[in-house]
């Protein structure tokens, strides 16, 4: 049985286990939240009760002269609440900025969310639907976007929380401590399915995540992962004829003379594709705006080439410049 079914197997339990390293510093910051408002709440109507006992009508409490300054009490007032607040914000900023600076050992995980589902690929080119297979006690980063509206990865027992956007990539890190299976879920109201849109995050020792990756990952020819991947990485939900998007085609592009913003035109050769996945800003096609994110630091050269090679292998035969 694994870690979260233990946690209902002896009926309700209210609580949630924490599998992962930023866990326990984030519950800390949460109980602390939660003490000191707690403090804070009992004061005030302690403060409240006592007042209104004391000053209630037909008591012989001396009401002359009531007092219209304190300054002690005023700066205690202002003071103390505005310490605690700081001390907390920047104790959370510092965890929050932890979040997203991952050990330069990560290991990059891609994640696609899409109504209602989530799509994820391994470095390998080893693609789940709804499940996130980890390594125990080995850094993950994750590299996130959405291929049409807001979702938000959600993995109540790592603590981790994401919002994840159209045309924008996000990435976070996390490392498992406890093996197990743990709920994935979408926190973001994604449209009609969103209650759905939920799988699973299996942790499991770095030695059996190695074999369950071997023996999972096809081996695929160039132009199949690069099929692949530009379903993936969002590319198919611009770039064809039935997306619906005014962005240009790349089914046929490939071998073609294309003309650029500037008035320039351009041999789409591997060259200037690769050049265009890596800075479309500046090899935007004249009729489109310039909302093309970058993949700098994204795709790999090799996803780039295989993706390329897709586009070569499905485009008509190159016309002579």
């Amino acid at each position: 049985m694994d870690d979260s079914a233990q946690h209902v197997a002896n009926g309700f339990d209210f609580s949630v286990p924490a599998a992962a390293t930023s866990a326990a510093p984030i519950d800390t910051l949460f109980f602390t939240l939660l003490a000191l408002s707690a403090v804070a709440c009992f004061a005030i109507v302690g403060c409240i009760v006592y007042f209104c006992i004391k000053y209630r009508r037909g008591t012989a409490a001396d009401r002359r002269n009531p007092p219209s300054r304190n300054r002690r009490i005023e700066g205690l007032w202002i003071g103390m609440p505005l310490a605690v607040f700081l001390g907390v914000f920047c104790w959370a900023a510092v965890l929050y900025a932890r979040m997203f600076a991952a050990p330069p050992d990560a290991i990059d995980i891609f994640v696609v969310g899409k109504q209602w589902m989530w799509k994820v690929q391994h470095g390998s080119g080893k693609q789940e639907i709804d499940a996130l297979h980890v390594p125990l006690g080995v850094p993950v980063r994750l590299i996130m976007t959405s291929q049409d509206v807001i979702h938000s990865f959600f993995v109540p027992a790592f603590r981790l929380k994401q919002d994840v956007l159209p045309g924008q990539y996000t990435a976070l890190w996390f490392e498992a401590t406890k093996s197990g299976s743990y709920p994935l879920e979408c926190s973001e109201y994604c449209g009609t399915d969103h209650a759905r849109m939920g799988g699973r995050v299996v942790v499991m020792p770095a030695e059996r995540y190695q074999q369950w990756l071997t023996a999972h990952t096809a081996q695929q020819v160039p132009v199949e992962r690069g099929a692949a991947l530009f379903r993936n990485r969002g590319c198919a939900a611009c770039h064809t004829p039935t997306s619906g998007l005014h962005a240009p085609a790349l089914e046929h592009v490939y071998g073609t003379r294309v003309t650029l913003a500037d008035g320039s035109t351009r041999l789409a050769d591997r060259e200037f594709l690769h050049a265009a996945i890596i800075d479309p800003a500046h090899h935007r096609l004249a009729g489109y705006e310039a909302v093309m994110p970058s993949f700098r630091g994204v795709l790999s050269d090799a996803e780039i080439d295989a993706i390329i090679d897709y586009l070569a292998a499905s485009a008509q035969p190159a016309q002579t410049p």
